[in-house]
Order: structure tokens, then sequence, then C-alpha cells
């Protein structure tokens, strides 16, 4: 059920929710599909029983309809993945966060001053003097050896010893590389040697969340006036710091990447990953403004 917080002002809306706010907003019609979520926003006091929205909703309601940056986060962890976000429009920026489990996201206006801070809070991003040395600074695999490792994960039972989980997942990688050597040629493949195959392990063990974020808006996109983006991806390995996975690069469009496509992960640290949060943003001169707004 969608609910709101009049204190902050905040809301809790599914993404059904939304659609019926804006399809209203924009004085369209709501589909029937969504004839469940209107009434439950109807229940909850955020529309009238004529349709009128609640006051409450107009900051939030003229950013989601008019962005100028959509900023994406997409974080996994071993509770699944999660989507939160940033809207930056003319006059408000919302922020947007997900909740394991829960259809509903919380969605609050932040202030613009604020706005590399609530970015970076999206991503737990800590400075901490606990890192240990990992010994490498870099990592190099295969998207598909990568994903045995992680995927491996979910077969270790939860009353294993992190060394037990960690010997299921350098099995894992080994397995994976195996399968991908080529036999009698000089290609690259995705074993993964000393001292690489046991740090992958334990970054894999250690894995609070990869995560990567992008920024869109109307811009120049190949010379041509479109939707300009740019990212970036990390991996946060709690005691073994963060990791700028700087292959595959983003953003990775659809069909760009496959089983056999180069991983790279570099040794990063919190204030290197703040540089490129606020690297992201576009400058306004790089923003394509439409007519009348």
């Amino acid at each position: 059920m969608p609910s709101y917080d009049i204190t902050r002002p905040r809301f809790r809306l599914s993404d059904e929710h939304v659609i019926v706010l804006t399809e209203l907003a924009t004085d369209r019609p709501v589909p029937d599909e969504y004839t469940a979520a209107r009434d439950e926003l109807r229940r909850c006091g955020l529309l009238g029983q004529d349709g009128e929205l609640s006051v409450l909703l107009l900051p939030v309601l003229k950013t989601l309809v008019n962005p100028v940056v959509v900023v994406s986060l997409e974080a996994t962890g071993r509770q699944g993945t999660l989507n939160h976000g940033l809207i930056i429009g003319e006059d408000h920026v919302v922020a947007h966060q997900s909740w394991p489990g829960e259809r509903e996201a919380e969605y609050t206006t932040v202030e613009p001053k604020t706005l590399v801070w609530a970015m970076a809070g999206m991503v737990n991003l800590q400075q901490s003097a606990a890192v240990r040395d990992a010994g490498l600074a870099v990592v190099e695999t295969t998207v598909a050896t990568l994903e045995a490792g992680v995927g491996s994960v979910a077969d270790v039972p939860a009353a294993a010893s992190g060394s037990a989980e960690r010997d299921h997942i350098r099995a894992a990688l080994e397995s994976a590389a195996a399968a991908l050597e080529p036999s009698g040629t000089m290609e690259p493949s995705g074993t993964l040697d000393e001292p690489a195959l046991t740090l992958l392990a334990d970054m894999i063990g250690e894995l609070r969340s990869s995560w990567r974020m992008t920024a869109a808006w109307r811009g120049r996109d190949g010379g041509q006036d479109g939707v300009a983006v740019r990212g970036f991806g990390v991996w946060d390995c709690g005691p073994l710091g963060y990791w700028h996975r700087e292959l595959p690069a983003e953003p990775v469009a659809p069909g760009q990447v496959g089983p056999d496509s180069a991983v790279r992960l570099v040794r990063t640290d919190a204030k290197r990953v703040w540089e490129m949060i606020t690297d992201l943003l576009p400058e306004e001169g790089e923003i394509r403004r439409v007519a009348g707004r």
C-alpha cells in the first residue's frame, strides 16, 4: 500500500503508483490495468475521489514529469538487485530508494546543494581505515568466470564457515575458467593465476554490493542531439575496499557484453569514488534545454 509522511514529506510508492500519478499529472487517461493502484492512492489520501492530486505531491510530480538529469543506481548483493536513483528537475531534486522484498520505494525531495552527498549515501560510501592490503591492484578475468564465482555463493549453506565458502567460490572460478580455456591458441581466456584467483574468491566472499551508477540528460550523442549518458561501476568488498570495474566499461549497451567479454577490476578508494560520482553529473553547458522550459 502507498503511504506518506507529512513531516518531511516523503512517500512510499510502487512503480504502478508512479505511473498512475504521472498520467494524471499530464492529463492522460490511466490505463485499466492500473485501476487497483489508483484505488490504493485514493484510500491513502494522495488522490481525491475525482482524481485530484494531493498538493503534497506537487514538487515530486513536477520533477518526475519534467526531468533535466536522471541518475540511476543498480545495486546487487546477496538479497538481490535494488534500483535507486535521483531525478533532477529545474526546481527540485527527488530521490527514490527501494527496499529488499518491498514493492514500494521511498520518494523524497533532496536539497540540491547536498546532491553529491545523497548519491554517495545511496552506495554507502565509507572512508574506512580498516581496509586490508589486497596485495594486487588489478584483477582480470572474463564475464563468464566472474558470473560463475558470484553465482556459486547461492549454493553455499548459510551455516558454512568463511573458509568453506571461499573454497566453494574458488572451485567455481577454476571450473569456469577451465571451460573457457582455448586449445592450441594464444587468445586470452578466463584463466586466473595465483594470487589473483585467491584474491577474487576473497573479494566475492566479502562482496557487500556491486553497483553501477549512470546519469542521463538531453544533450549531444555522436554529434547529434540526443540522450547523453555517463556511468561507472564499483565493487564494494568491505574489508578489501572498493574496486572500480573498468571493464566492461559503463554505460553498457544491450548485447554489448557476452561470456567472453573481459572484466577488469582496479583497486580504488573512497576519495576516488567520490570524484567519479561528482564527475558523473553534467555541466550546465552539456544540457540541451527544451524550448519553452
